[in-house]
């Protein structure tokens, strides 16, 4: 059983002091349980358990350094190994859609493919119209 001073009690929260008794248990320990130490530990009255349960328990699923493992039971994340399962298959097949819809978008933006690049340059410059900066002089004189 671990020992909190007055200022520890005070500052430390319910996940802090679960932290430590797992610390210092080295054992894995049933969520209902570790509440019911975390409350004796901080020398909180016993209704705290059903009024603060819940919060516990979010508590304990939000914190980095603890997990939930089977069967209700809390322990320090540390002492079990996260496994990554990669399944390759999946991934080809992404690749492989992936590539697909790449083909079908570019295929997309082709628009018209027989047109000749020279014809459209001829009818592009038809509207053009060049300003003069004296212009403002001519338009002025017309008045």
């Amino acid at each position: 059983m671990i020992k909190l001073t007055d200022e520890e009690k005070d500052t430390l929260s319910y996940n802090d002091v679960a932290y430590l008794i797992l610390k210092d248990t080295n054992k894995k320990i049933k969520i209902q349980d570790l509440f019911k130490e975390v409350i004796k530990a901080m020398d909180l009255p016993e209704y705290t358990f059903e009024d603060d349960i819940e919060e516990f328990f979010e508590l304990i699923i939000t914190d980095k350094r603890l997990t939930m493992i089977d069967n209700g039971f809390v322990d320090l994340k540390i002492n079990h190994s996260t496994k990554m399962i990669v399944d390759e298959d999946e991934d080809e097949d992404m690749l492989i859609e992936n590539e697909e819809d790449l083909e079908e978008e570019n295929s997309e933006d082709n628009y018209d493919d027989d047109s000749n690049p020279e014809d459209d340059t001829d009818n592009d410059l038809q509207d053009l119209v060049i300003i003069d900066e004296d212009s403002d002089d001519l338009d002025s004189d017309m008045m």
